[in-house]
Parts: structure tokens; sequence; C-alpha cells
């Protein structure tokens, strides 16, 4: 459930917002030259009076267009940056004061950026980690060993960052966020860039982590598969505006209220007007995609069924894709409320 105090939440936001200043001026040597004695400035609100919580040990999808706020969320919530105004609690501290155990406690990956020095091996820099963090020889040798298991890191520790491939160096970029043990982990864009092979893998590891070590996860991800496998429940941000905060089933039934049925006929097949048993979506030679409400979904497939007979060679049900339902969702811009909570 959404906790409901403090105490309970491990991520708490109140109307949190951020503005930046930015300057403008015209083309021009000119308008270069008026811009050094009268400025122009105007505000660009990033984050604008957002609400959630998170409870302890959720994992939760944090989604969001390029430029919706979503990295200058999480950044206020590391402690990387001051709000505008608004308050903020992870694991009951004030994130911008910056305090040494608020700071043990969380960890910030972001997929287009490295923490590790690129000409000497990853156990060199997570020599220099464990100093910084203040960890114990023991303490330091069980967690390297977890997370070598875990992330199969063997072969890689002792290369020169700059010779490991992207996903390579996204797991060791993973071990060197996890080493100290953080109660609280923000992701963003974990598995930018890499193949479908080590996004999967890297999916694998995120959960059997959090499951491990009961860590609560922000994540967020351009890939859907990453939200779809692993968060139960999504806040989605556009234009700086929460629009959903709830359970990621209640959102696809709310946008997408159909089923797509696609059926695919026999070689041979006898052309039939399909439009009697849905909206037919996409349709060739010998397969169509049609959208069916969603309570009439059984119905009109047994119809199918009984009706094609032997001219039917396949036929499937299933959710529209996760991209199509947040896609409509951006397309509203407006607030769709709070879900159930999960």
């Amino acid at each position: 459930m959404t906790p409901e105090s403090p105490a309970e939440a491990a991520v708490r936001v109140r109307g949190l917002r951020k503005v930046y200043r930015v300057s403008e001026r015209e083309t021009g040597f000119f308008a270069t030259v008026r811009s050094l004695f009268a400025r122009k400035h105007r505000d660009v609100v990033a984050v604008d009076g957002i609400d959630f919580d998170i409870a302890p040990g959720e994992v939760v999808g944090f989604l969001g267009p390029n430029g919706a706020g979503k990295t200058t969320t999480l950044k206020m919530l590391s402690g990387l940056l001051h709000p505008t105004a608004g308050e903020a609690l992870v694991n009951g501290a004030v994130p911008w004061r910056r305090h040494h155990a608020f700071l043990r406690s969380i960890t910030l990956l972001m997929g287009n950026r490295s923490q590790l020095v690129w000409d000497i091996p990853a156990a060199d820099s997570f020599l220099v980690l464990k100093e910084i963090y203040g960890l114990s020889d023991a303490h330091y040798r069980h967690r390297l060993d977890e997370l070598t298991g875990l992330l199969e890191l063997g072969p890689l520790l002792h290369k020169p960052v700059r010779g490991l491939s992207l996903g390579e160096r996204m797991k060791v970029e993973f071990a060197a966020a996890l080493l100290h043990d953080p109660v609280i982990a923000f992701l963003d864009e974990p598995t930018l860039g890499l193949d479908v092979s080590m996004q999967a893998r890297i999916r694998a590891f995120v959960a059997e982590y959090n499951r491990r070590s009961g860590a609560t996860i922000l994540l967020t991800s351009h890939y859907m598969d990453d939200v779809v496998a692993l968060c139960r429940r999504v806040i989605v941000i556009h234009h700086g505006l929460l629009l959903y905060d709830g359970a990621l089933a209640q959102l696809v039934e709310r946008m997408a209220p159909y089923k797509r049925i696609v059926v695919t006929l026999a070689p041979g097949g006898t052309e039939r007007n399909l439009a009697t048993y849905g909206e037919v979506a996409a349709r060739d030679d010998v397969r169509a995609t049609l959208h069916v409400p969603r309570r009439e979904a059984p119905e009109r497939t047994a119809r199918l069924v009984r009706d094609l007979g032997e001219q039917l060679a396949d036929l499937s049900v299933e959710d529209p894709p996760i991209e199509e339902v947040i896609d409509r969702v951006f397309a509203s811009e407006r607030p769709l409320g709070r879900g159930r909570a999960v």
C-alpha cells in the first residue's frame, strides 16, 4: 500500500518543484554585444510540484519522455540538486543536506555516466570506494564476492575499464554502485544502449538484488521490457507534472480498454469480413489484428474459432504493447490520478 507517514515511506515527496533560469539572446554580432549589458532570462520548469511515496522494498518504474523531469527528480532525491520548492525525505533524511549517513544509504546509477576510472582495472576503483565508504575488509570481501557471483564479474575485475564492452562496463558499474550495500537505489536508464541479451541479464540481476537485499528501487527506462519485468507500480510524469501513480496493470486497463486478437489464416483460407468480430487495426493477406473490448474478448475469440474452423492457422489474445499505453498517457497530458495500491 502507499505509505501514509514519513516513518513508513522509504521515499516521500511533497510539492517537489525545480525551476531553471536560462539566458536567451538573438543571433548575430549586435545581439551578442547587447546581451553583455541587458541579458534576457526565462524560467524553465523541469519538475512542477509532484507528490508520491515509495514503500521500503518497492521497485517502482518512473516513466516519462525525454525532458519530462525524471533525471532532475532523481538528482534532487539523491542530493545533487536543491529544489526550488517542496519537500522530500529519503530514508528519513532531507537529501540536499547530504549528511554522511544519508549518502551511505543510497546510490544513483546513470546509464550514460561512469563513476569508474577508465585507465585502471575496476578492482582498483572498488578499493577506492571501499575507503570512501569506510567498509571493513570483511564486509568489502563479502559484498564483492556476492556481486561478483551475481554479475559474473570474475574475468572483468582486472581489465582496464576502457577495454570493457558496454555491457561489461555496466556490470562493473552496478557492482561499484552497490558495493556499500545501499538501502535505496535510483537507477536512471541502467540498460541504455545494451543489446537485448544483456538487458535481460541486467533485469534479472536487479530483480534478484531486490529479492535478496530488500532494497527500494526507483527505475527510469525507455525500454518498456525493463518496466514490465521489474515494476508492478509506475509513476508517469510529463512536462514536470505527475500524470499517473499506481498499478501498471490498471494503467493498461484505463488507457487501452481493449484486447488484441491476432488471427492468422491457413493457406487457402477464405476471405472473411473480420470487422464483424472487432475493429480491424491491421491486415495483410493471411493475418489480421483486431481490437475488441476487454470484457467481450472471450466471446469474440470463441466465435472466431467456431466460425473459421479449419481455415484458422493460429489465434492469439494479448494486451496492447505497453509502449502504446504510455504514449496514450503522454498524449492526454492530463493527470489520471492514482491507481489502486498493490
